[in-house]
């Protein structure tokens, strides 16, 4: 009979310690050592390459210091609130703001310059591609820009060894070749499917291998 799993791991907290930088270590390097007063940062690059990891990875070490954060993404509904007590500004997804959104995010570019607040903003294409208002567009570019790169699959395999050995779950070089050869190499997917796969095979009381992971992937297409 199939049981309900007793305990889910959960998510590692994103930080600089726990990303793999793969060629991405001078961005690393230079958010690891962000400053107030710095100029803007922007990363851009595909799903899977690390921006909202290194986004929260900042957030984490500014409030460890005793900074405080402010967060904007495009679900988050304009206009937005400004304090002078923030120490560190950051915006996700900029490619998808609409017309408040980028009013907003361009004032807060504005007010930055004046409150010493570092912005660090993140999206899928570079600036001058972006689906945006000119004068956002050129202070998104202004400062640092890092094109992330997704992790090659030496990079991939380290990456999920590592979160499963966190987990206590012991992958096979054998079900290491079937989630980097059937399924999309890009970080955020493998290490969803290694969270499905982890409760899959506590919920049947079974090891993790290849064939339980057939099983699983055929399950998926009969739903």
């Amino acid at each position: 009979m199939k049981q309900l799993p007793l305990e889910i791991v959960a998510e590692a907290p994103r930080t600089f310690e726990n990303f793999m930088p793969g060629a991405n270590a001078l961005a690393v390097d230079h958010l690891a050592t962000l400053a107030a007063g710095a100029p803007p940062v922007y990363l851009w690059g595909p799903p899977g390459s690390g921006k909202t990891h290194l986004l929260q990875a900042t957030a984490a070490r500014a409030l460890a210091r005793g900074g405080r954060v402010a967060s904007f993404g495009s679900a988050f509904a304009a206009p937005w609130s400004e304090s002078d007590a923030w120490s560190l500004v950051l915006l996700d997804d900029v490619e998808r703001y609409d017309e408040s959104q980028q009013r907003a995010a361009f004032g807060l570019f504005v007010e930055a310059a004046t409150q010493g607040w570092p912005i660090v903003a993140a999206g899928a294409a570079p600036p001058v591609d972006l689906p945006l208002r000119e004068d956002l567009r050129t202070r998104l570019g202004w400062g640092h820009v890092f094109a992330l790169q997704p992790l090659g699959e030496a990079g991939a395999r380290a990456a999920l060894r590592r979160e499963a050995d966190r987990r206590g779950v012991f992958l096979s070089d054998d079900v290491m070749d079937y989630l980097l050869t059937r399924f999309a190499r890009d970080l955020k997917n493998l290490m969803t499917q290694l969270d499905r796969l982890d409760a899959y095979a506590l919920s049947h009381q079974r090891a993790v291998t290849v064939p339980l992971l057939r099983r699983m992937s055929d399950e998926d297409g009969k739903a």
